[in-house]
Parts: structure tokens; C-alpha cells; sequence
């Protein structure tokens, strides 16, 4: 129900967009040796290594890697202090082998990946494990692109991270799989391989890092600002559009938000009279608080042509800072660093359309973001999403001055 269960609450992972996903829907099973192959090894260490799909001899022996890549994976482990089936339980994000008219091996449709989510998702909350290793992009397509609700884009964004994910409650770490290693075959891509692997393998012993829960302060009393004297501040617009200048579309900044710590937010709507916007601009202006955002340019341009005021001492910006600490393209926005830093994987999705630019032709076309406005209820959406924007940003520009400090601290050394 639109407004009161979100998408995320309502979706099963059988009944996806209201079509019936299941075994019966896809078939493979009547066509393999082992049909639903079930997951194998005594997980003494609460590894849970999800691979692709079955592949030939795999679907003979009835077990998972057991062909060649499965023996590189077993001898890698072994090399990292790990037993391939008595510290890890395994399984594969397709149960069944998948082959095409011919007999071959074939990588599964989404549709397959579908029908075996349910199955999968399963067994990762009957096991409960600590670490959840994924092999390949189809283990990534299973594991996180339902809940993601964005363009999930190619492996290399996901490979290599180490996800609290606060679903799952698991270390959720994307790696190569290993018949890509041996496909590859060159000294670079298996020293990779194996650096990402040891640090998936040590989050075992990482407890999931724990948060405080987000509060959000709707407030209509922008005054409560001039009690802001110092410090450091997260800020955050929620806009028209993507730039100011074009006024006869009518841009302007429709919400804000001003986090002074990581737990906190106050967001609220921007005054329509503009004499209201002074407690804003003061804070802007106060040369004493730090101010923080993600992607500051966006909010630096709107606070001088919209607020018509400048920004004084911008201290941190987490998207300049996320493409310094890792230059991989697609990993700078915040929505994909709260998820890889925090395990928050969605809290945009009822929000996004509303964002989106109506004219897709014209990149600042004015979006929907009105409509928000006509109910209460949209109100408080916008407000807790802008607000929830600079929690987390406060959190990751915290998280990355730590990374960076050390990054400095150890070429120091």
C-alpha cells in the first residue's frame, strides 16, 4: 500500500512485480542430474561462499566446485588458512545447471536468477552467516540487485567491497569468480583476486559495525540555526532541478537539511518570503562551522544564485572524497557509499521519481518534486529523505577522514 508499507516491505522474493517466480516457472530442474542443488560443507567458520551456477561436473558430482575453478578456489583458501567445506557452506545463486539447446553451459537468464531467490535468500537466513562471499556478477545479481532499486551496473563498481548489510545482517563481500581468474590468467588479476578474498575472509572476524538510529527533526523555526555557533555542520538541498540559472522554469531549493553530528538531522521546507532565509544564510556565512556535503559544488552554486549568499569555510566533500580514496567509475554517489560503508541499501526508492527531470531531453528540466508538497504525508517523505541525506554524509565524511589520516600516517612511516 502506496504511503504506508514501502516497496522494499511489501515485495516477496517469489512474487516479484506481480509475477509468480519459482521452480515450477522455470523448469531447469526437470533437465539437470542434480536438480536444486543443496548447500554443502560443515561452515565451522561462517563462511558462506555463493557461486554462479552448477557447471557440468558440478551437476554430475552433485556438488559445488568441484571442476577446475572450484579447485583454484580450494587451493587459494587453503593458501589464506581456509578449508573450502569445513569452514564454509556453499551454494550457488542458480541451483540447477543451466545449458543451452546443445548441452553447453550457459550463464542464467534474470528470470532464473529470480525463481532461485527465493530458495536462496533461504538458506542465507537458516545459516545466519557472518561473511557472505559472492563469486561473480550473477551471485551480485541475487544477493543485492532486488533491494537495490537502482541501476546496479557492471561487477568491477561491487568488487572488492566489504557491506555491512544491515538486511542480511553479514558481511556481504563481491569478488571475482574464479573461472574468470583462469580465463584471465595474468599475475595482476590473481593478486586482486586473492587481496580481495583475504579481506573478505577477515571480516570474519570483524563484529557488523553498529549505528545509532537516524533522528529526524521536522522543524518550521529556522531560528533554531542561530544556535548553531561552531562545529561542523552536514548540508543538503533538495531541489527544483539540477542548476539554479534557468529561473523562468521556476527553479528554486524546496527543502533542506543541516545535520551537526551523525545521529541528527533538522530538515524543513525553505520559506517562501525571503526574509525568512536569514537564520540560513547566517549559518552559510559563519566563518565557525565547518560545512559538508556531498557533491559541495551543487550546493555551493545554489546558495550563491538562489540564498544569494556564498559558503564560508566548506571543510569536506564526501564525493571528492570517495573518488580519491577509490577512482573506480559509478562509486562516487551516496546512496551506493551509505550502502558499501553502512548496509543501508535503500532509502530512496518511494523518493527518486519525484527527482527525476519530467523532460529527459533537458538535463535541468524542473522535476516533480511539487507533488510531494500537496500532502502532509509527501512532506514528511521529502523531509526525512533530505534528512537522512545528511546523516549520512556526516557518517562517510567521518568515516573517509579517518581512511585518508591513515593513508597519510602509514606514506609518512
Amino acid at each position: 500500500m502506496e504511503g504506508f508499507f514501502t516497496k522494499k516491505e511489501t515485495q516477496s522474493y517469489s512474487i516479484v512485480n506481480g509475477k509468480i517466480h519459482t521452480c515450477g516457472t522455470c523448469g531447469l530442474y526437470t533437465r539437470v542430474n542434480t536438480p536444486k542443488m543443496k548447500p554443502y560443507g560443515n561452515f565451522r567458520k561462517r563462511i558462506m561462499n555463493i557461486g554462479e551456477v552448477p557447471g557440468e561436473i558440478e551437476d554430475k558430482v552433485g556438488k559445488p566446485w568441484q571442476g577446475q575453478a572450484g579447485q583454484l578456489l580450494q587451493k587459494t583458501y587453503q593458501k589464506l588458512g581456509i578449508d573450502l567445506f569445513e569452514d564454509c557452506i556453499n551454494i550457488n545463486a542458480v541451483n540447477c545447471r543451466t545449458v543451452t539447446s546443445s548441452g553447453k553451459s550457459r550463464p542464467p537468464t534474470g528470470t532464473e536468477i529470480t525463481c532461485c531467490r527465493a530458495s536462496l535468500m533461504r538458506f542465507i537466513k537458516q545459516y545466519k552467516p557472518h561473511t557472505i562471499i559472492l563469486f561473480g556478477y550473477v551471485a551480485v545479481q541475487a544477493v543485492i540487485a532486488h533491494r537495490w532499486q537502482k541501476d546496479l551496473g557492471g561487477f568491477n563498481k561491487w568488487r572488492g567491497w566489504n557491506i555491512p548489510d544491515d538486511d542480511i545482517h553479514a558481511w556481504v563481500c563481491p569478488v571475482f569468480h574464479p573461472k574468470y581468474v583462469l580465463h584471465h590468467d595474468t599475475p595482476e588479476i590473481m593478486k586482486i583476486w586473492e587481496n580481495d578474498l583475504r579481506q573478505a575472509i577477515g571480516t570474519n572476524n570483524i563484529p557488523l559495525p553498529t549505528y545509532t538510529e537516524p533522528e529526524i527533526c521536522i522543524i518550521d523555526d529556522l531560528t533554531f540555526l542561530d544556535t548553531i555557533k561552531s562545529g561542523r555542520v552536514s548540508i543538503d538541498y533538495e531541489t527544483t532541478g539540477l542548476k539554479p540559472y534557468q529561473f523562468s522554469k521556476n527553479h528554486r531549493i524546496v527543502a533542506m537539511s543541516v545535520s551537526p553530528n551523525e545521529n541528527i538531522a533538522y530538515s524543513f521546507l525553505l520559506p517562501e518570503k525571503r526574509k525568512y532565509l536569514r537564520p540560513i544564510k547566517r549559518l552559510l556565512m559563519n566563518k565557525g562551522v565547518q560545512k559538508m556535503a556531498h557533491n559541495m559544488k551543487f550546493e555551493d552554486v545554489w546558495s550563491r544564485v538562489y540564498l544569494e549568499s556564498p559558503v564560508r569555510n566548506w571543510y569536506w566533500d564526501s564525493m571528492l572524497a570517495a573518488h580519491i580514496l577509490d577512482n573506480r567509475s559509478g562509486i562516487t554517489g551516496l546512496k551506493f557509499q551509505t550502502y558499501v560503508n553502512f548496509g543501508v541499501v535503500d532509502y530512496s526508492s518511494e523518493i527518486n521519481r519525484y527527482l527525476t527531470a519530467i523532460n529527459k531531453k533537458d538535463g535541468n528540466s524542473i522535476n516533480s518534486i511539487d507533488e510531494l508538497l500537496t500532502t502532509k504525508q509527501g512532506v514528511k517523505k521529502l523531509l526525512t529523505y533530505v534528512g537522512l541525506d545528511t546523516i549520512y554524509q556526516y557518517r562517510l565524511a567521518l568515516k573517509q577522514i579517518k581512511q585518508i589520516t591513515e593513508l597519510e600516517n602509514d606514506s609518512n612511516n
